[in-house]
């Protein structure tokens, strides 16, 4: 893990953020930073090297293969950690609300309509 990776890794291991996070995920066959299953999140840290276009090209196609699994990625880069790391930690905790939103959002009409024994149209 790069110097970033470990700071970053520091602020969200032990259920710091309310859900765990694994560092060194494989996926297919690629390796993620930072994967939670509990979102289907993955966080990868890019340094300098991803600049590069076909660094970045490789990035982002291996990127689409892995959100065709139905996970979401957050990226950023290793200059984000470094000045802006509880902006950083704020994009993680809005995303991880927002799943839950959608969560809630998809089963409410079926939680309700149980509960209640109302019928819910289409």
């Amino acid at each position: 893990m790069t110097f970033w990776e470990v700071l970053l890794w520091q602020k969200i291991r032990k259920r710091a953020l309310g859900v765990q996070f694994h560092r060194q995920v494989s996926i297919l066959n690629y390796i993620v930073d930072f994967y939670c299953h509990e979102l289907k999140l993955a966080i990868e840290v890019d340094g300098v090297t991803h600049l590069h276009p076909e660094v970045s090209v490789s990035d982002l196609n291996r990127q689409k293969e892995i959100e065709k699994l139905g996970i979401s990625f957050l990226r950023f880069e290793d200059i984000e950690i470094k000045e802006s790391m509880d902006e950083v930690l704020d994009s993680i905790r809005v995303l991880d609300r927002w799943q839950y939103l959608k969560f809630y959002l998809f089963f409410a009409p079926f939680v309700v309509k149980s509960y209640t024994g109302l019928k819910l149209s289409k």
